[in-house]
């Protein structure tokens, strides 16, 4: 029960520094000292050490944290089986949209930049499998996998970047317009596109 306990303890310790990582990330203070990211994280000087070897090391693992956490955040509201399509550009729709809803993660995620599209995360994975599906299904044109994540991504976040950079933007609008134009891109007439990228988003 004590090595429980402590497990837990140390993964709280973990969780908190990755939080206090995550926060200087999205505001840009990567200069804090590490006696600043403790204090943030409400854990004691000594303890960091016990998970990172250096404030670069914690910035690194709390950037790569952001993206699989916004990929979960997006895993509960894709719909299951049905059309490989929508549940591709459904994913895409709701990614968008959470920039308005969780700007700071978003921010985290933009800071990776293009390791975003090349370093193996929850994001990259699930959305490979829904392109794979859907190719599967004779829905998007037949193009390597590799080739369509990185125009699909990098479209993604020229989205998120814009639309953090103009807040007075309306934001569900911009992005499906943006997912209407990937469709295409995919391989999906204009008007299939069109539909698609308008359906509704139950829950939001």
């Amino acid at each position: 029960m004590t090595s429980g306990r402590g497990g837990r303890r140390k993964a709280r310790t973990r969780q908190a520094l990755l939080r206090a990582g995550q926060q200087f990330l999205a505001e840009g203070r990567t200069a804090v000292s590490i006696q600043e990211v403790t204090e943030a994280a409400d854990v004691g000087f000594g303890t960091f050490y016990g998970h990172f070897q250096t404030k670069e090391e914690l910035f690194e693992a709390a950037a790569l944290a952001a993206v699989d956490d916004f990929a979960a955040l997006l895993a509960g509201q894709v719909p299951g089986g049905g059309d490989p399509a929508l549940t591709f550009i459904t994913r895409f729709r709701l990614a968008g949209r959470l920039q308005r809803q969780h700007p700071l993660l978003v921010r985290v995620v933009l800071g990776l930049g293009p390791r975003v599209l090349t370093d193996q995360n929850g994001m990259l994975t699930d959305a490979a499998t829904d392109i794979e599906a859907a190719q599967r299904a004779g829905r998007f044109d037949d193009v390597p996998v590799g080739l369509a994540l990185t125009a699909v991504g990098g479209v993604l976040l020229g989205l998120l970047q814009l639309l953090d950079t103009d807040p007075q933007l309306e934001a569900s609008s911009v992005v499906d317009d943006f997912a209407e134009r990937v469709l295409r891109m995919l391989g999906l007439p204009a008007v299939e596109a069109h539909a698609l990228a308008r359906t509704e988003l139950f829950g939001l």
